[in-house]
């Protein structure tokens, strides 16, 4: 390898002994970075990329790993073999990292000025100095006002600007070498896009390396040089970002890229769907918050208009994808859809009925009508529960769909359809992957024969090839069980290959609604078109 890398992993390994053997989640792993360059480290949850990279700034914690063997040379310097004192001057100053999830990594009860200027004061930066500094590094990360928002906590801002101020603590002290750590993988698209611009842009002016740990092969195609591709904790493939994106050489990387949302154009059989008669018809709903429900027209300038004049139809056999920002108002649509909110205005009217209107035993019927899949299968499973106990929930609560006798082959023949085994049924949420997990919950979502499920961001903390699984799950299940889904996403690419139709959501109103192609392939709104823009789902389909 180049003698003027900056960085040079050579031969690296990393174990995790336990109780039934050696777990080998770094396994003789090599690969180097260059000033100025972008490496991208890709794969999927469990590959190793995260492991070998924490390594890099001695964050592993040992024990329980253990380093097994190898070298981590930053400038010819094995960082393993370094004393604290020297690692010390190196993390930070010259190798930051951006971590996954900045409310996690911000400390809640120190305003975000002082925490940067942490930074800077913990290697010799007088107050004074630090101060300026850390307003010139807000304003360098585009936060508006920085001499106020220096003051606010982490709560105050978005999950944008909070990873921007993730970005600005981490270059305070100008490293050679920045490690990002999933940096953009919860954020909408739009501000994905910024935040790697901004990325990209701070990199050009001061030349550092940057080490980008992903599974979002969007991501790697947008930014990156070169491409290191883990599974199972060894390097399967590197090369150019081109050479991966359009080449591939091994099978896993062809699968990862196979799997990527949006690459393979439009479903025909999508397209040509057959919608059958009106299920939900939402008629000039808004949902104000800071007034009396049915009093729209004392809406003052402090109320909160989080839904604003909704309008559209499902249809039996429809996907309807509702995309848009955070705070557009999706999340509060669904909730009204469920019943869990009240509309302030307008009507919901499921199957010709409207759900205001109804009565407390009305509404529990049409409940077992429609269902829910969450975002996050993890808090949405009960850990105490076992797999049976999870997916029978639903007739205990409606106890004339099933009887009891009949409950466990039921819930075997609903493990089975969703891919999953019917000796899983006895097992805890903990024993199950991600993707595992939101198949049980899918399961347990069509205990009751539902005709809609709504699905909001239902896989979008998933690993790609997992979120391609479970798209193709949800799609058999419509063509097989006659659903309809509303299927909430700020994932543009992933709604094209799964919805018909599409509703676009900017600031509480729809600003585009039609088929999916339609929308796709000729925008009217400049909203529309500006998410368009900051995705994939607009790119040309690969070869």
């Amino acid at each position: 390898m180049s003698q003027q890398a900056l960085l040079e992993i050579r031969n690296l390994s990393i174990d995790f002994p336990n109780r039934t053997g050696i777990v080998h989640a770094v396994n003789d792993v090599s690969w180097s970075i260059n000033p100025g360059e972008t490496l991208a480290i890709l794969g999927e949850s469990g590959s190793g990329k995260s492991v070998s990279a924490s390594a890099v700034l001695d964050l592993v914690d040992s024990p329980p790993a253990v380093i097994a063997g190898g070298q981590i040379l930053y400038r010819g310097q094995d960082l393993l073999r370094a004393s604290k004192e020297e690692r010390r001057a190196i993390n930070g100053k010259k190798i930051s990292m951006i971590f996954q999830d900045p409310l996690a990594a911000l400390n809640p009860v120190y305003p975000v000025g002082w925490q940067i200027a942490e930074t800077l004061r913990v290697h010799g930066v007088d107050k004074a100095t630090a101060h300026a500094r850390v307003i010139d590094l807000l304003a360098r990360v585009g936060i508006e006002e920085p001499e106020r928002r220096a003051r606010q906590y982490p709560h105050q801002f978005s999950g944008g600007q909070r990873q921007r101020i993730m970005i600005a603590s981490a270059i305070a002290l100008e490293p050679d070498l920045l490690i990002a750590d999933e940096p953009t993988s919860a954020l909408d698209v739009t501000v994905q896009a910024q935040v790697l611009a901004l990325l990209k842009k701070l990199q050009s002016e001061s030349g550092m390396g940057m080490v980008l740990i992903t599974h979002d092969l969007s991501v790697v195609e947008k930014v990156a040089d070169r491409v290191v591709v883990m599974q199972d904790g060894r390097i399967v493939e590197s090369g150019t970002s081109q050479q991966i994106m359009t080449l591939p050489q091994h099978p896993y990387t062809r699968k990862l890229l196979d799997a990527m949302p949006g690459r393979h154009g439009f479903d025909a059989a999508q397209e040509a769907a057959i919608h059958g008669r009106t299920l939900l018809e939402v008629d000039n709903v808004s949902r104000i918050y800071g007034i009396r429900p049915g009093k729209a027209a004392e809406a003052g300038p402090n109320a909160i208009r989080a839904v604003n004049e909704a309008s559209f139809v499902l249809k039996s056999g429809e996907t309807l994808g509702i995309v848009g920002e955070s705070g557009s108002g999706k999340s509060t649509l669904a909730r009204m859809l469920l019943g869990l909110d009240k509309p302030t205005i307008g009507e919901i009217r499921f199957d010709g009925q409207d759900l205001n209107a109804m009565s407390a035993a009305e509404t529990f019927k049409v409940r077992r009508r429609m269902q829910f899949v969450f975002q996050d299968p993890t808090a949405s499973l009960n850990p105490r529960m076992t797999i049976s106990q999870i997916i029978a929930e639903p007739w205990a609560i409606h106890a004339d769909v099933l009887p009891r006798k009949d409950w466990r082959g039921r819930v075997i023949e609903l493990l089975e359809r969703v891919g999953l085994k019917a000796d899983h049924i006895d097992r805890y949420p903990h024993q199950f992957s991600g993707g595992q997990r939101q198949r049980v919950a899918i399961a347990r979502s069509l205990a009751l024969n539902p005709e809609v499920i709504v699905c909001d961001e239902a896989v979008s903390a998933l690993d790609v090839s997992i979120q391609a699984q479970v798209i193709d799950l949800l799609k058999q299940l419509r063509g097989e069980l006659g659903l309809s889904y509303i299927f909430i996403a700020h994932d543009l690419a992933l709604v094209r290959d799964f919805a018909t139709d599409v509703v676009v959501m900017y600031r509480g109103r729809i600003v585009e609604k039609g088929k999916t192609a339609d929308v796709y392939n000729n925008p009217q709104n400049d909203y529309t078109k500006r998410l368009l823009s900051a995705s994939t789902a607009h790119l040309p389909t690969a070869a």
